[in-house]
């Protein structure tokens, strides 16, 4: 890959090269991450477009739906292109009401990560990230369950790890039983708490995932980044997303969309490069929140 993919490249291994643009599936699923999609065909499309459009990371995991998104990413995709990594994660399972419930089990993650594999049509994953309690402290001791992947790891189930909701504690934890190469959080220009992850992260040359990147679009609304976007003949959305590219050398992005449409604007972003004046008053808006 080189640095036509959308956003540029980012090495994190010699065997793991991902584009900087990358794709979250979970909004393929129905309402509420549950149950299959509103339109199949056009989830289909989604996938098949994001890799026409050069994006070679794909975020997801069996329990969006759950299996239903792993399965769709099969059907479209499957046999995936050599430079495409499936990056999913496992920690969690849906209740029959779909609620989100954390299962961290080292028996279960294990059966997590087989479940992907045979959902996703693979004998390796790519890349898996633990899925921490976003509502913890981020003090709670994560070596049993990093160290079950990490085993797992050593079998050949896995290739790389990481690590989403999580904190920087936890991260040095990880570290020290095996490499991490991802983390996944959540930051966008109105949520700010991982200014110093983010650039721990450049620093050690871990992509730092940002979920939510829109963040609940309405929370990162404002007249600056109204006024940034026209000046530019950009959409807010675009604006957004490219401020997140400029962040930081390793910062990789997953916005989701079961949209073609909004799929090509969201890949627009990465074609934009946000002047130092505009960076500046993007950079305001998260310390005025």
């Amino acid at each position: 890959m080189t640095d036509t993919a959308p956003g540029g490249a980012l090495k994190l291994a010699d065997d793991l090269v991902i584009s900087r643009m990358g794709f979250g599936a979970m909004q393929l699923a129905g309402p509420g991450v549950f149950g299959p999609p509103r339109d199949r065909d056009q989830a289909l499309a989604v996938l098949r477009q994001a890799v026409d459009l050069g994006i070679t990371h794909i975020d997801t995991s069996d329990f969006y739906g759950p299996f239903v998104v792993n399965e769709l990413i099969r059907e479209a995709l499957h046999p995936y292109p050599e430079d495409l990594h499936i990056v999913t994660k496992v920690g969690a399972r849906r209740g029959q009401d779909g609620s989100w419930n954390p299962s961290l089990e080292p028996a279960d993650l294990r059966a997590q990560v087989l479940e992907n594999l045979e959902h996703l049509g693979l004998d390796v994953l790519d890349v898996v990230n633990l899925r921490l309690a976003e509502h913890g402290t981020g003090d709670e001791p994560i070596a049993d369950q990093f160290g079950a992947l990490a085993a797992m790891r050593k079998e050949g189930l896995i290739r790389h790890l990481g690590l989403s909701a999580t904190s920087a504690a936890q991260l040095t934890q990880a570290q020290a039983i095996a490499p991490v190469v991802t983390v996944q959080n959540m930051y966008n220009i109105a949520n700010r708490a991982d200014d110093a992850l983010v650039d721990r992260c450049a620093a050690e040359n871990i992509a730092y995932a940002a979920f939510f990147p829109l963040g609940g679009f309405t929370r990162l609304q404002s007249a600056t980044l109204t006024a940034v976007a026209g000046h530019l003949g950009a959409s807010p959305h675009q604006i957004a997303l490219a401020w997140l590219l400029q962040r930081s050398p390793t910062t990789a992005l997953i916005p989701g969309t079961s949209a073609v449409a909004h799929l090509r604007d969201n890949v627009g972003a990465a074609n934009l490069t946000l002047p130092g004046d505009a960076v500046a008053e993007l950079d305001a808006i998260g310390r005025e929140r």
